[in-house]
């Protein structure tokens, strides 16, 4: 019985197939067909080549060079030293710090919010000076503190 109906399963999927492989033999008639009319209407003639030239007339910079100029770095905060810082308690907002650059021998007197080169004053406290440092995209702080006192007997 079980033949039977695999031998009647096979023999009604004949047809099916059969209409399947016509249609994939036409379709790869008609692309060959259409390959062919191709190849001969680009065949007009030998085969020539175009290149493109391009040419770069820039100022010719300097890659290495960097693009940063010295005077928007300087100072350093490595190279600064606080010399003085005139606080005012009531106000600290007109409190006054003395800064040296050791250097060039530079001075530089600075508020909050003043910036030098890189370096903006943040905040200024009795004996400390709080800078933020720009660099490459991220901010940093550092802190500037007045050298200790040395007690005359």
């Amino acid at each position: 019985m079980r033949v039977r109906n695999l031998v009647l399963m096979l023999a009604g999927l004949a047809p099916a197939l059969a209409a399947q492989t016509a249609r994939a033999d036409s379709a790869r008639t008609a692309a060959a067909a259409s390959a062919r009319t191709a190849a001969a209407a680009n065949d007009t003639g030998p085969l020539s080549l175009s290149r493109e030239v391009f040419s770069y007339q820039g100022a010719g910079r300097d890659p290495y060079l960097s693009l940063l100029k010295s005077g928007d770095i300087r100072p350093l905060i490595t190279d600064l030293k606080l010399v003085a810082i005139i606080y005012d308690e009531r106000y600290a907002a007109r409190s006054v710090a003395v800064l040296r650059d050791i250097s060039t021998t530079k001075r530089y007197r600075v508020r909050t919010g003043d910036v030098l080169g890189r370096l903006r004053v943040t905040q200024i406290k009795p004996r400390d000076v709080v800078f933020t440092i720009q660099e490459f995209g991220f901010e940093r702080q550092a802190t500037l503190s007045l050298a200790k006192q040395e007690e005359t007997p």
